[in-house]
């Protein structure tokens, strides 16, 4: 069991707020963290990871690790953190990276086994690919068998083939190690995907707490479908009127009447909605090797 209740100010330009969070997480269970920028997801990672100073406590299996007048230090606490920026050594080759971490060979060739990164071994940072770099920084978080492991959006920058890709060595070595993991990120397939519960963070507070299902399902059913998308162009195709608005990684174009095309603009978000149809679900033919 993990027990965090811990508050500190948000740095968050004009305003001042405060992160005041209060969570109960269980061993081994996958929490994904959403919510504006500033709201302070990142910030509380860090301070699970002793990188950053806040007050209340935080006691992960009856140790404590902040309260009662001590702080214990980020080499002491048993934490695995992967961000965004690979963070690896460029000089260390990446068996090297791993086991700076820890000195322990056999569990490195087993995580490089699992994550198919045996070939690349003896390869440094600099000849890899990011989807490769980022496997890496997964290993390296992994070479402590950590009873947290922190996850601050360290998917962002990959394509979408990579990103799914990598979800499932995620979650494969979530299951394997028994960690407790702990995820921002702001990709609602990814939360879904992944994680057994949610959180909401708005304004450093936790707003909303259930299943991904409950809370990012925009309806129940199938009776409507809701997406969120960019307005990019507006323009009149003879006596119609159509939006072109990206969805995801999608482009669609969407025809509206004459008062949407006055009210909306380029930049706007927008939901794209339809009722009452009978949506069809087809497969799509994954590209051969040479085509990617």
């Amino acid at each position: 069991m993990i027990e965090i209740s811990v508050k500190k100010p948000l740095s968050t330009g004009e305003r001042r707020q405060e992160l005041s969070v209060d969570l109960h997480l269980e061993r081994g269970s996958f929490t994904a963290i959403q919510g504006p920028s500033g709201s302070g997801k990142t910030t509380l990672l860090r301070i699970l990871a002793g990188l950053e100073e806040a007050q209340g406590s935080i006691v992960v299996d009856s140790q404590v690790w902040l309260g009662e007048g001590r702080m214990l230090p980020p080499q002491r606490r048993s934490v695995g953190f992967v961000f965004q920026e690979y963070a690896l050594f460029d000089n260390l080759s990446v068996r090297e990276n791993l086991l700076y971490a820890a000195k322990d060979p056999d569990l490195a060739d087993r995580l490089l086994a699992m994550t198919e990164l045996e070939a690349l071994k003896d390869r440094y940072p600099a000849t890899l690919s990011g989807g490769q770099k980022q496997r890496v920084a997964l290993c390296r978080a992994l070479m402590r068998r950590p009873k947290i492991l922190l996850l601050d959006e360290p998917l962002s920058a990959l394509d979408p083939a990579m990103r799914r890709r990598l979800q499932e060595e995620i979650l494969r070595l979530h299951r394997e190690f028994g960690t407790t993991t702990l995820m921002v990120s702001h990709d609602p397939a990814e939360i879904y995907r992944l994680a057994e519960r949610v959180l909401h963070l708005e304004a450093g507070r936790v707003t909303e707490s259930g299943r991904p299902a409950d809370l990012l399902l925009e309806t129940a059913g199938s009776q409507k479908f809701s997406f969120r998308g960019e307005v990019l162009e507006i323009h009149r195709r003879d006596a119609i009127h159509v939006a072109v608005v990206a969805i995801g990684q999608q482009i669609v174009e969407i025809i509206i009447d004459a008062s949407e095309a006055r009210t909306l603009e380029a930049g706007q978000e927008v939901i794209v909605a339809a009722k009452a149809f009978a949506p069809s679900i087809g497969g799509v033919e994954s590209p051969k090797d040479g085509e990617r």
